[in-house]
């Protein structure tokens, strides 16, 4: 039976915590402070330690240097900087109250299996792991199985296919196999297939003959023949024309090129690495892809996560980005205000990596003092639609049962997770708090609870539909 440690000093909280948990067979102890946590109980004996960030003495996040356990913080919404400072520090996830209990549950559940089957590597050999990987940053569990994939095939001579959305880095991949492999010493030749124009193509990847073509004027080698000896990245090779696909088949197969206007063919030794946006299997099945082709270079082929689906990296990508670009323009140190990062962490980013860089760099060049808020970035908090982040839809049946409701803040809050199949949808808690709580409270009330102003209140309310209700006063009328 796992076993749990919850701190937390809000006596109601805690206990129906406790109950929660063990109706759901975990065994739980429970404590109101770190200090007494930690003169009670040997804090690496449980598989979980759940604390409130905020606690009396000291907060929940000295647990994280006192335990080699995954520490779990529950926080409040006005709390988002302070639950980003403790990802931070070390803490496995962090939970916003008020929490739905299926919500903490399956955080629970997640967390405790994650860690029986991957026990925590240290920080060291993390870090040695993407020093690894040609500047790529990220330690979520998508880029961490990314990460293991590119040291054990970098090693071989093995074609890979890196599929990813625009924008996710798959030319950082392609670099970070390449410098890990036998062939580092040579070079890696990119070509970006959807740049160059189709009737170009083959003379670019092939070469040519003097008096090949009219304009042949002398010879000329392709980007395959100058890849010999080390990689050679193709981006975007759906984009290429059927006709190019059938002479690129023939250089995997034979490892041999002939250049246009030529009889004979020249042996070359190249390392493939492919990449692309698309179904190339939907696209062989339409006939758009040689099939054969495709069979050929998908050999190893590595999923590549967009940016909304990769939790916390998110804000880590968001730092290094733009200290990288205060460097590069000769601007001093910036910093994100907390609107930016709720900005950027909910923002879906459908541009991915490279849109953000953008927005980065932007900020960067229009911030005008030491901090860059979300306007600058320009993200409008009020246009985010999170129930389409992570392509979840709003699920409008779910429970309204919710535990830790924080009597230091009462605004309302998202649950945060680094699954994005867990993420809670702040128009569906909109929604819900509205309905709940407009007979009790103003227009007024109502917005500051919510952190909006009252424009914005009634916004909402008219585009999700929800009809503001008559005072006593005005119906007696």
């Amino acid at each position: 039976m796992p076993r749990i440690l919850i701190v937390e000093d809000e006596d109601v909280i805690r206990l129906a915590l406790r109950r929660l948990l063990e109706r759901n067979d975990y065994q739980v102890d429970e404590a109101g402070s770190v200090q007494e946590a930690l003169e009670r109980f040997d804090l690496n004996s449980y598989q979980l330690l759940i604390s409130d960030l905020r606690l009396p003495g000291a907060p929940g996040t000295e647990l994280i240097s006192k335990t080699e356990r995954p520490v779990l913080i529950m926080t409040s919404y006005a709390s988002l900087k302070s639950a980003v400072d403790s990802m931070k520090q070390g803490a496995i996830d962090y939970i916003a109250k008020p929490f739905d209990h299926d919500e903490m549950l399956e955080t629970v559940a997640r967390i405790i299996a994650d860690n029986a089957s991957n026990p925590p590597s240290m920080p060291g050999q993390q870090k040695a792991l993407q020093a690894d990987t040609s500047g790529m940053i990220g330690s979520c569990k998508p880029m961490q199985r990314l990460y293991e994939y590119i040291n054990r095939v970098a090693p071989t001579d093995t074609t890979v296919l890196v599929h990813g959305e625009t924008g996710t880095g798959k030319e950082l991949v392609a670099r970070a196999i390449h410098s890990q492999s036998t062939r580092a010493s040579k070079s890696i030749v990119c070509v970006n297939c959807a740049a160059i124009p189709e009737t170009l193509i083959e003379s670019e990847l092939f070469g040519y003959e003097k008096g090949a073509f009219t304009g042949a004027n002398a010879n000329r080698i392709g980007l395959i023949e100058a890849a010999d000896g080390g990689t050679l990245f193709l981006d975007e090779i759906g984009e290429l024309p059927l006709e190019a696909q059938a002479r690129l088949l023939r250089f995997i197969q034979e490892d041999e090129i002939r250049r246009i206007g030529s009889v004979e063919s020249n042996k070359v030794d190249v390392r493939l690495i492919c990449a692309t946006h698309r179904d190339l299997k939907d696209m062989a099945h339409n006939g758009r892809f040689r099939e054969d082709l495709y069979y050929r270079i998908n050999v190893m082929k590595l999923e590549l996560p967009p940016l909304r689906e990769r939790g916390k990296d998110i804000l880590e990508i968001a730092e290094t980005l733009l200290s990288r670009r205060c460097e590069a323009l000769g601007r001093g140190p910036l910093k994100f205000s907390p609107k930016a990062i709720q900005a950027i962490t909910t923002y879906v980013w459908p541009g991915n990596i490279r849109e953000l860089e953008n927005a980065v760099e932007r900020a960067v060049i229009l911030c005008e003092g030491d901090e860059i808020d979300n306007e600058l970035l320009d993200i409008d908090l009020e246009l985010v639609d999170i129930s389409q982040i992570r392509g979840r839809k709003p699920d409008r049946n779910r429970s309204s049962n919710n535990l830790g409701s924080d009597r230091k803040d009462s605004r309302p809050s998202r649950v945060r997770s680094s699954d994005p199949a867990e993420d809670l949808s702040l128009e569906d808690y909109f929604q819900r708090f509205v309905l709940e709580h407009q007979d009790s409270m103003s227009e007024t009330e109502l917005a500051q609870k919510l952190g909006v102003s009252r424009k914005c209140l009634w916004e909402r309310r008219q585009r999700l539909g929800i009809p503001r209700k008559k005072s006593s006063r005005s119906s007696s009328n």
